[in-house]
């Protein structure tokens, strides 16, 4: 086979919008603390139409609570990052637990988006009903399992259908979150999380190697510690000093890396778990 030649000196150039006219789907996007609405605006910047996905009630029961302006106040933070003019943000609610709900989620997404998807960010996630070995039970594992690891399945199983075998479209991207459980001592106080997560950190090969022929690349992130709002006080400076920076990860710090994975620079790199921890010491 001959080599591919070498790329011509315009192609070496950045393209400003590397996302120009593509589609994608960012679930976990109902905060503007949150990681998800970080992800969101820079695809935006990037080019890209974003569909928002957000489950109100999960964030609402939390201690930090819901984005106070609500979702339109979450989509228009994200328009105002627009970096196409022909590009668009579309949200919607979602409540990822029930077996149907990824692949109806997904076909909203595509609707919305003008009937196609190219990006998909499984970056929602289940916090809290968790707990260590002696209280963990059957409920709260059923419970993580079900948001963190099987909805996450449903959505690349619902996504890739929508791109069918044998055709050579432009290539997707899907981008899964993990949590650093393989790394240090473990998640020892979170049991149920740390499992759930731990299984799509494994599984992302495979998905890697079932997508390779619709020209898609499959890679999860670890974020590592990120200053979402969730902690403050004492431990919040324990924790910044566990960093080389002196400073909690911030959103778009893991958000600059799944966006780059989004372009046509990352087409070479799939079925990888990437630790982007800012030199974290456990």
């Amino acid at each position: 086979m001959p080599r591919l030649p070498q790329p011509a000196p315009a192609e070496l150039r950045r393209d400003p919008l590397p996302l120009r006219g593509r589609t994608a789907l960012v679930t976990g996007a109902g905060r503007r603390g949150g990681i998800g609405y970080a992800v969101a605006r820079r695809l935006a910047a990037y080019g890209a139409s974003v569909y928002l996905h957000h489950h109100v009630p999960h964030d609402a029961a939390q201690p930090w609570g819901a984005d106070p302006g609500g979702p339109e106040a979450v989509a228009e933070g994200v328009r105002e990052a627009l970096g196409d003019p022909g590009a668009t943000v579309a949200h919607g609610p979602g409540d990822l637990t029930g077996p149907g709900a990824p692949a109806r989620l997904v076909g909203a997404a595509a609707e919305a988006l003008g009937g196609r998807l190219d990006i998909l960010v499984a970056n929602h996630a289940l916090s809290g009903r968790d707990g260590d070995l002696d209280t963990i039970d059957a409920a709260m594992l059923d419970a993580h399992w079900a948001v963190d690891t099987r909805s996450v399945i449903l959505l690349v199983q619902a996504y890739a259908r929508l791109r069918p075998r044998g055709e050579r479209p432009r290539g997707g991207r899907v981008m899964l979150m993990t949590s650093g459980q393989d790394l240090g001592g473990g998640m020892p106080g979170e049991i149920a999380y740390a499992l759930a997560k731990g299984a799509l950190a494994s599984a992302t090969r495979t998905l890697a190697t079932a997508l390779a022929g619709r020209a898609v690349t499959v890679n999860a992130v670890n974020p590592g510690p990120v200053d979402t709002d969730y902690m403050t006080g004492d431990d919040y400076d324990t924790i910044a000093a566990m960093f080389p920076a002196g400073r909690w990860g911030m959103p778009d710090d893991p958000a600059r890396l799944i966006a780059w994975l989004a372009t046509d620079e990352a087409e070479w790199v799939t079925g990888q778990v990437i630790d982007s921890e800012g030199g974290f010491r456990r």
